[in-house]
């Protein structure tokens, strides 16, 4: 696989681990970030400059507003033939608007929806990529570091806004397990005859039809703390 360079905004818990995944495969990432004890430059501005042409820059920034003014600082900064990727979770119909705005300077632009979470710098990171057949090329060494390993884990889902349109679907699949789950363990520890509600997830793990990644994720929970007690009614 050839070496490429990239430059990643935000290196939060995400950003970060991604940074560093993409370093092992071989490439050579320059990151920025507010937070100047994990950025690798002072500015986007010096990111932009330390990018051979034609440059590949990924946002991993939190979606609305901050989105938004990094892809209007990177329109200023990029040059015709470069590409913008961003990976956090923007809504579908904003990356029609920014793949536009982008294009009036030829620069290109792919959504990706990402998910692995914190685990992904080790387990890989499940893609859902939406852009032109071309510009999707010009990252696919990437996106080749990023996914698990194996066949599965990767898709080019459609044109732009198939990438992030394919996740928000995604999500709203996970969000509802979770709260069959969570009422499920509720309608579990009311029940008198139930005496070992957390043994009874455990049992779940294998061979039902319901066992998955978020139900061993909710028996790591219950093996800290059995009766949730130290939940509070928030994210």
């Amino acid at each position: 696989m050839a070496s490429m360079q990239l430059g990643l905004v935000g290196l939060g818990k995400m950003g970060g681990n991604m940074r560093e995944r993409i370093r092992r495969a071989g490439h050579t990432v320059i990151g920025y970030d507010r937070n100047p004890e994990v950025s690798d430059v002072a500015s986007l501005a010096e990111l932009v400059e330390k990018l051979e042409g034609p440059r590949v820059v990924w946002v991993m920034v939190p979606a609305g507003a901050a989105t938004q003014s990094t892809v209007d600082e990177l329109k200023e900064l990029l040059s015709e033939g470069d590409l913008v990727v961003d990976g956090g979770n923007s809504r579908w119909t904003d990356d029609e608007k920014h793949a536009a705005e982008l294009a009036e300077r030829g620069i290109g632009f792919v959504d990706a929806g990402v998910s692995g979470g914190v685990w992904g710098l080790e387990n890989g990171y499940a893609l859902m990529v939406g852009g032109s057949d071309a510009d999707i090329a010009k990252v696919k060494p990437v996106f080749d570091a990023l996914k698990p390993e194996g066949d599965f884990g990767y898709v080019h889902a459609g044109k732009v806004g198939a990438g992030h349109f394919s996740k928000m679907v995604h999500n709203g699949i996970e969000y509802a397990m979770m709260q069959a789950y969570a009422e499920g363990w509720e309608l579990l520890e009311a029940a008198d005859s139930v005496t070992d509600v957390r043994e009874v997830f455990r049992s779940w793990q294998e061979g039902t039809v319901i066992r998955s990644w978020l139900l061993d994720l909710a028996v790591n929970a219950l093996d800290d703390d059995e009766h949730l007690d130290k939940l509070r009614g928030f994210a």
